[in-house]
């Protein structure tokens, strides 16, 4: 029997973290007194409705715990699209929850990263478009960032388009070398556009890695990818 990804382990193993369940927000939280820098999670898009909770996914829950193992509040969030037409809604949503994050006394709410995942690319845009100043940057590991063929988004939802207006934040891309076509076709659109714009990108190469492959493929070349965004993500949140 296939194991559900819900319960795909992650390729890594942190220690566990407290979590705070608020809403739909998870807060894995570090050992420390001092207001923290946020990493807020946003998960892929869209599922199943009889889908798992992605905050109980093996996955998110080792991002987290990875994360506040380095000193950073880990904000694993929680929506719903389970059509296309959602997906307003639901990026409404999620600007809401990135501010209960931030309103948090343990957060601090000037150094916050949003790091987006697979489906959640496409909310990505709104961050690009419009950045605001407490963003030090944005993290996208295999990420969709051109809508699958067929698919009906408003343009909104288009994170290559984005790219020409809006103040520019540092990027971090992690691409799987194996990843479906429309995944690799979007990245392909998307990174010559960043820098024909001029915004600073730094790509993380899994060459033989799959899309999810810090679930699938549990091997020292998905150990390396993951560590090294990781520290990616935690250099944008140090800069000034």
């Amino acid at each position: 029997m296939t194991t559900p990804v819900a319960q795909r382990p992650f390729v890594l193993s942190p220690p566990a973290a407290p979590i705070e369940r608020h809403g739909n927000v998870d807060l894995h939280l570090p050992t420390r007194a001092d207001p923290a820098p946020a990493v807020v999670v946003v998960h892929g898009a869209p599922l199943p409705p009889d889908a798992a909770d992605p905050r109980d996914w093996l996955l998110y829950r080792g991002y987290g715990a990875l994360l506040a193992d380095s000193g950073v509040v880990t904000a694993v969030i929680s929506y719903q699209v389970t059509d296309l037409s959602a997906l307003p809604a639901a990026a409404d949503d999620i600007a809401a929850m990135v501010e209960q994050v931030r309103g948090d006394p343990r957060v601090d709410p000037e150094r916050v990263v949003l790091w987006f995942f697979s489906g959640g690319g496409l909310f990505a845009a709104d961050w690009l478009r419009a950045a605001p100043p407490w963003l030090r940057g944005i993290a996208l590991t295999y990420p969709l960032l051109v809508p699958f063929p067929g698919w009906e988004v408003d343009t909104r939802f288009l994170p290559v388009d984005a790219l020409d207006s809006g103040a520019h934040v540092p990027l971090v891309l992690t691409r799987a070398g194996r990843d479906i076509p429309p995944v690799l076709a979007g990245i392909e659109a998307f990174l010559p556009a960043a820098t024909a714009h001029g915004w600073s990108v730094r790509v993380i190469e899994v060459p033989d890695g799959q899309h999810s492959f810090d679930i699938l493929d549990h091997n020292p070349q998905s150990e390396a990818a993951v560590v090294t965004a990781r520290d990616a993500v935690l250099d944008l949140l140090k800069a000034t």
